[in-house]
């Protein structure tokens, strides 16, 4: 299978209740107008970006009946997760951890370190 930017996050598989952040583009002026230096804005307490990918969410075992004729089924079933794909995220950064894949940061943040979720649709 060939990797081209439209599928190369397709083998990655978020694992839990983590979701994958891309950051949005930092502005490199302040309000007021000053310059800031590459960087900066990347050590903010609180940052924002788009939700790549989400994991299954938080894990629930099932209890289960151990009867012998019964087929096996997946014993753990998972609450899901309020972020979906696409969604903007802000979030706490100390919270997040920081990864590169393919050339690109990326950051795997758990659902309890987002603060508020966007999202296009109406609710």
């Amino acid at each position: 299978m060939r990797i081209t930017p439209n599928n190369k996050l397709k083998k990655l598989i978020v694992v839990g209740d983590r979701v994958l952040v891309k950051l949005t583009t930092a502005t490199d002026r302040t309000e007021s107008g000053l310059y800031l230096p590459p960087g900066v804005g990347e050590k903010e307490k609180v940052q924002q970006g788009y939700v790549i990918k989400t994991g299954p969410g938080y894990a629930i075992p099932v209890p289960g009946e151990d009867e012998p004729w019964k087929q096996e089924e997946e014993k753990i079933k998972y609450i899901p997760l309020q972020a979906h794909e696409g969604d903007l995220a802000i979030f706490l950064l100390s919270g997040a951890t920081e990864v590169m894949y393919e050339g690109e940061k990326y950051y795997i943040v758990p659902q309890q370190a987002i603060l508020l979720l966007e999202r296009e649709e109406e609710l």
